[in-house]
């Protein structure tokens, strides 16, 4: 969009002439007083606002008041006599971002007023930024700033506050117990209790025990009274994660619970109420277990009132070096040691890499580094070659590049025969089968592949 620009001078000629020499790079609006001004400024929103500092009526320094207390601050210049220095560094003191003496210089008009914009997109941008570091550090154990991670936030933002039940689905390994439990931190349900129950861990003989509680003498062994998972999350959240492992029959008392909020225990007839909110995950495609009869139509729907898809870290590979530096400084603090740090050629290997058990994994990685590098420095030919030889070639911005792209092919081999050489370019040259001048001319042409000749 063309910025729009408010000029503010009580001289016609003055505020005419300056529109004339700027209409053609901005949307231009004039003002002949601070009051037409004001007007203005509800209306509309302005980049920069272009004022003369002493006008009849309200002066310039209430052009600059008005323009702060706007949500947007849109930056002030000011215009003023030369023998009235004196109150525009007043006006720069009370925010103002800068000042010219009349008569105006046009050229130096144009770069002040560039300035000013780079300087509001800085702004903007940084406040952006706050903003994305407040979603991750008001969400616990959640690192990243990823467009799909930022997605899964904003549906939590929304759902939390609410009594909804929410099924969480993705692959194995993707975080989908920390989701339930920012759900959880940020409903008002956040002082009670987040109980977790990982239905795949319990046989189906006990599962519905564990759940729901059981009267002394309802099954062999029962030699007491036991409250369930559901009366232990009263007035907090039960995260029953793996909810496609439970079988049909603990599924029909789920269900009675969902559409009346009550239960029995085990060995009694008696109903009980309580005030537990719901939320499920699972790696499995529940609606496949429906059509195949294994999962119970109606429960599925009571389940997914919201649903939250987490992705895998494939499909969020630009959280990668925020998460491994994370999983690195706690692994490194638990264990006593200095962190190991990572080339970019490594960094570059890890992201191209499939990472089948996706965070998890990635953690397990992270801790193997710190145990085993002690404070070294890991390059790619140190990474196990999974990690060198598996999944697309993806470029710098994190693009998957076609296998048929011959720039790439040629980077890929040279990264590989030099990982392999662990640096060692005359040994890198030879498995390549070209000369080492030919594979420095290479180096000098793309210098991202390069790594300490050993």
């Amino acid at each position: 969009m063309v910025p729009t620009i408010l000029i503010v001078d009580d001289e016609r000629h003055t505020r005419e002439g300056l529109m004339q020499v700027l209409e053609d790079s901005y949307d231009i609006y004039l003002a002949e007083n601070a009051e037409e001004a004001f007007n203005l400024m509800e209306s509309e929103p302005f980049e920069v606002i272009l004022t003369d500092l002493r006008m009849p009526g309200k002066s310039g320094m209430k052009v600059i008041d008005k323009a702060l207390g706007l949500a947007s601050r849109p930056p002030v210049i000011m215009m003023t006599a030369y023998g009235d220095v004196d109150s525009a560094v007043e006006a720069m003191k009370r925010g103002a971002y800068d000042f010219l003496t009349k008569p105006v210089n046009l050229e130096k008009l144009e770069i002040l007023i560039k300035r000013a914009l780079k300087s509001k997109n800085l702004e903007t941008e940084v406040a952006q930024l706050h903003e994305r570091l407040d979603v991750k550090f008001n969400f616990e154990g959640i690192v990243g700033n990823s467009a799909e991670l930022v997605k899964v936030i904003d549906r939590v933002k929304l759902v939390a506050p609410s009594r909804a039940s929410v099924l969480i689905e993705g692959e194995t390994g993707t975080g989908k117990e920390l989701i339930a439990q920012a759900i959880h931190q940020n409903s008002n349900r956040a002082k009670g209790p987040f109980v977790a129950v990982h239905c795949a861990a319990l046989p189906a003989a006990l599962l519905e025990s564990e759940l729901f509680g059981h009267e002394k003498g309802a099954f062999t062994g029962a030699t007491e009274r036991r409250i369930g998972r559901f009366e232990m999350a009263e007035g907090g959240t039960l995260f029953l994660d793996e909810i496609g492992e439970i079988d049909l029959s603990t599924q029909v008392k789920l269900l009675r619970f969902l559409e009346q909020r009550t239960f029995e225990r085990l060995g009694s007839s008696k109903s009980i109420k309580v005030d537990t909110r719901l939320v499920a995950a699972t790696n499995k495609n529940l609606l496949d277990m429906v059509a195949k009869g294994d999962f119970r139509e109606d429960l599925y729907y009571r389940l997914n009132v919201v649903q939250i898809r987490m992705p895998s870290l494939a499909d969020r590979a630009e959280d990668l070096p925020l998460l491994l530096n994370h999983f690195i400084k706690e692994f490194a603090a638990e264990n006593e040691m200095e962190p190991p740090t990572f080339e970019p050629g490594a960094i570059q290997a890890l992201r191209r890499y499939g990472w089948p058990g996706n965070i998890r994994e990635l953690r397990n990685f992270a801790e193997n580094s710190v145990v085993m590098h002690r404070s070294g420095t890991i390059h790619d030919y140190d990474l196990d070659s999974k990690f060198r030889g598996e999944g697309p070639s993806v470029d710098g911005s994190g693009k998957i590049v076609s296998p048929l792209d011959k720039e790439e092919n040629e980077k890929r081999l040279l990264r590989e025969a030099l990982a392999d050489a662990r640096g060692n370019r005359t040994r890198a040259a030879a498995l390549l089968g070209i000369s080492r001048r030919t594979l420095h001319r290479k180096l000098q042409q793309w210098p991202e592949l390069d790594v300490v000749d050993r």
